[in-house]
This record gives C-alpha cells, structure tokens and sequence, in this order.
C-alpha cells in the first residue's frame, strides 16, 4: 500500500474513494461480484461503523457465516485427499488451516488487509495488522462470496487462498495447536484439565501484553507471554509440553 493510500485512509473517515478501490480489490482476489454492496460490508469493520454513528451494518454477520463456509471446504477437502487419515489428524490438520494466524496470513499475502474499511482510531492503533480483525474480514469475504456467487465460488476462493498453502502451513511448527496437545496427553493420563490462569495484563487497551500459566493438579507447569491471551495459553502449552517430555526423560534414567 502507497504512503498516499495510507494517509488518505487516516483522514477520510468514511474512505470516499472506497467504491474505485472495490474494483481493484476484486480483481486482486480474483472474483467479480454481482453485487458490490456484498463485498463492501464484508470488509467494512465495527470500528468504522461505531465512529461514524451509522446504522449501516459491520461484517460482523458475514464473518460468523463464511467461518462456517471455510470449514465445511477444508474438513471436505482434506477427508477426499487424505483416505488414510484419522479423525484426529483430520481434525488438526483442519484446526491448523483455519485458525486466526493462518487466516490473517492469507489475508495479508494477498494484500486483504489494505482494503478494511476501519476508524482513524483503529487505523492509528495498528489494527489493519491486528490478526484478530484482518481473520475475521478474510471469513467475512469468504461469506459475501458464498452469497453472491454460491458454493462452487466460495470453494474455488478458499481452495486457491488457503488449502493452496496447505504444505506449507501444515509444516509450520509455529502453527500446531499446542493446547490441544497438552489436554490430549493429560487426558490420556487421567489427570483431568489443564487450568489457564492469567498472571497479569500490562499495556493499553490496544497494545496488552498477556502472561499466563497453566496448571495441572494445582501445580505450574508452564507460563508464556503473548499479545492476546491465545497467543500466551498457546506459549504456556509449549512450555507444559516439554515440561512432560523432560519429566519423562528423567524417570526413564
């Protein structure tokens, strides 16, 4: 995005240019919409919204239905590719493909994320890099697609977007779910439930930073850090994780 682009959203609340930047954002994901009303609220944030008082709707409803849309094409994708797959590796496979992180890389790879309509507040803030925001307008887009052109358009998007990177985020060891992980393996050993317990919250509201421990049987086993308290449980999983695997190393010598 041009230095111009930038300031020119900073200062224009409501982004009079919006609709000339729709044609080129459609033309960077490859798919005309029918209706260009759909396309514009699916990147159109609460923020936005909020700030200017408007009874227009966010692609807060959008979202909710395009997650349910991505999910179905990826768990059908993968069970058709991987026949020998079980429905444990399925399903991480899946978790891994569809998460925040995942999404908000795709959306910023092909360049989504320069075309959410946001507040200037939000803009300052640093929100068009917020995974949070730029998944949720990503699943969003996925919606808007699957209404305007049905569910042959929305599966040729998602393919081409995300399970076309699948190799690559599969093999992303940043990318494993090491929450569910940890309850797997203490759940195999009967120990009940692994607890999150947030140590403390320092930073403003739109810059927290999150330490965390988890706990098994009333004893620490991990901690981590991170931006938004998912980040930390999953950084306190990795550290519970290895924990265990030192443990048993020792009882084995």
């Amino acid at each position: 995005m041009t230095l111009w682009n930038s300031i020119r959203r900073l200062f224009s609340s409501d982004s009079d240019d919006f609709d000339v930047q729709l044609d080129e954002f459609q033309q960077k994901i490859g798919y005309q919409f029918r209706d260009p009303g759909l396309v514009r609220l699916s990147l159109t944030h609460r923020s936005i919204i909020r700030s200017l008082d408007s009874p227009e709707p966010s692609n807060e409803r959008l979202e909710f239905l395009g997650d349910s849309v991505l999910g179905l094409i990826i768990a059908h994708k993968l069970y058709k590719d991987n026949p020998d797959l079980s429905e444990g590796d399925l399903t991480k496979s899946k978790a891994m493909l569809v998460n925040e992180t995942t999404l908000a890389m795709v959306a910023t790879e092909i360049g989504l994320h320069e075309y959410i309509r946001l507040s200037p507040e939000e803009e300052k803030s640093g929100g068009r890099q917020r995974a949070s925001i730029v998944s949720d307008a990503f699943e969003s887009v996925i919606g808007a697609v699957f209404l305007d052109g049905g569910f042959r358009a929305a599966r040729k998007f998602v393919l081409s977007t995300v399970y076309a990177r699948r190799d690559r985020i599969l093999n992303d060891d940043s990318q494993r779910n090491y929450k569910g992980d940890l309850l797997e393996l203490i759940q195999a050993q009967g120990q009940g439930m692994p607890r999150y317990d947030i140590v403390s919250e320092e930073g403003p509201d739109h810059d927290k930073t999150f330490h965390i421990v988890v706990m098994v049987n009333g004893s620490t086993i991990g901690d981590g850090t991170g931006s938004s308290k998912k980040e930390a449980e999953q950084r306190a999983a990795c550290v519970a994780l290895q924990w265990f695997q030192n443990h048993k190393s020792d009882k084995a010598s």
